[in-house]
């Protein structure tokens, strides 16, 4: 399937302006887009007049001249949410992560960051609000070759004038934090470049931010050393948990990065969802041909495939017991949970028989009949479960962080899943 802009009509077949998501958090609209445009050329705002805000992008560059690099935009950001924007060249992701800083201009429309009207800020106003509230890192690292690594990180507490100690102590402890400790003293040009983009990062951690953002940071870097990258910056954000905002055209690194993804084309939002959405729910067909080629063991967690288990034994009802319930369901095995449902392991009739005695009526399950077993966490990714499948006759128990069992992946489920999606490619 293939989607084509419509360039003979006069009218662009465009999704309805949305009203801003959903967010994704406690802390909702941290920052809020509300009906934001950039047209660029002369007399931009005749292009938001009822008849012409409905054509074609391409028609309203032959009519007016004019570019459309952001078309209605409306989202909302949560605090601390890792927030993906992604599409082809000349999508209007580039555009929009710099409208937020107003380094573009908007057209009309609003935005909001922690309760601030950006838009509304004068020029004074605007550079103060960058300082205190942003930090950017960009694909070309923007680093002074003639200054340390040390220096380089200190550059924008510098700008805020801190004192010479206080701005030192910050930036030593934002390199420590992206894992240059002893490259302090080192020159930029010493550096591989996977290591001058920590720099990078660190100067915009240094400066403590309440928002993060990222256009294309990676996308300069070799296919190694930008996945070591990508892992250190989901570590990273576990820990201090930024609102950031990440600009990528890279499907993949959206769909491991992200908490929720909207993907642009021709300056408008086409769809905003969670990593699992955007791959099992395209919007029309050019999200599905976007994602076609994402595999979803990479995507799907184990929470989307996993179901109750058929059988449950219970460590307080003894063996004798088990043992009716395994048989009368014609089970070999079943895991067995305590009375808060914390998953004690898996118990076999074969080693439940020689244990059972119909003397001892009040008797548990004894822990010799009971096995551990490997288990997963809920955002598990599929493709993490496969090497557990080889190694692992039973179903893989889905616990949470107390050990309370949630569910099961049937490896017949695993396999039915990357099957499917595989059907669907050669359809």
């Amino acid at each position: 399937m293939s989607s084509q802009n419509n360039r003979e009509g006069s009218e662009a077949h465009y999704p309805e302006p949305q009203a801003p998501e959903e967010s994704a958090g406690e802390n909702e609209g941290f920052i809020q887009v509300k009906n934001l445009w950039k047209v660029f050329g002369r007399d931009a705002k005749r292009v938001l007049s009822p008849k012409m805000r409905k054509l074609s992008k391409e028609a309203i560059q032959e009519k007016t001249g004019c570019v459309i690099g952001m078309r209605d935009i409306s989202l909302e950001v949560s605090k601390g949410e890792f927030y993906i924007l992604m599409g082809l060249s000349g999508s209007g992701k580039s555009t929009l992560i710099r409208s937020l800083i107003r380094l573009n201009e908007p057209t009309s429309g609003t935005i909001i960051v922690n309760n601030t009207d950006v838009t509304k800020l004068n020029k004074e106003e605007i550079l103060d609000f960058r300082k205190t509230t942003y930090g950017m890192v960009f694909q070309h690292y923007g680093l002074f070759p003639h200054m340390t690594v040390l220096d380089n990180a200190t550059y924008g507490l510098k700008v805020k004038g801190l004192p010479k100690g206080e701005r030192y102590a910050k930036a030593m402890q934002s390199l420590e934090t992206v894992g240059l400790k002893g490259w302090e003293d080192y020159y930029p040009g010493a550096l591989s470049g996977g290591m001058q983009q920590r720099v990078g990062l660190a100067r915009a951690l240094a400066n403590d931010p309440d928002v993060l953002l990222m256009d294309e940071p990676f996308s300069g870097l070799d296919p190694l050393i930008r996945r070591q990258m990508q892992d250190e910056l989901v570590e990273l954000q576990d820990k201090l948990k930024k609102t950031i905002i990440f600009v990528t055209h890279d499907l993949h690194e959206a769909l491991k990065l992200g908490d929720r993804i909207a993907i642009m084309r021709d300056g408008s939002i086409v769809q905003i969802g969670t990593p699992e959405q955007i791959v099992t729910e395209p919007a029309d067909d050019y999200v599905h041909e976007f994602v076609r080629d994402a595999s979803p063991a990479k995507v799907l967690t184990a929470s989307s495939i996993m179901q109750e288990p058929e059988v449950l034994l219970y460590a307080w009802e003894g063996p004798n017991t088990a043992i009716h319930m395994l048989q009368s369901n014609k089970r070999e095995a079943a895991f067995v949970v305590d009375k808060t449902r914390r998953l004690l392991g898996v118990a076999t009739i074969e080693r439940l028989k020689p244990l059972a005695s119909e003397k001892k009526k009040n008797a548990k399950i004894p822990p010799e009949a009971i096995r551990g077993v490997p288990t997963v966490r809920e955002d598990s990714y599929i493709e993490e479960l496969f090497s557990i499948v080889n190694a692992n006759p039973y179903p893989i128990p889905v616990t949470d962080d107390n050990g309370k069992l949630l569910g099961v992946v049937k490896t017949d489920t695993i396999f039915e899943t990357i099957k499917s999606d595989e059907e669907d490619k050669h359809d």
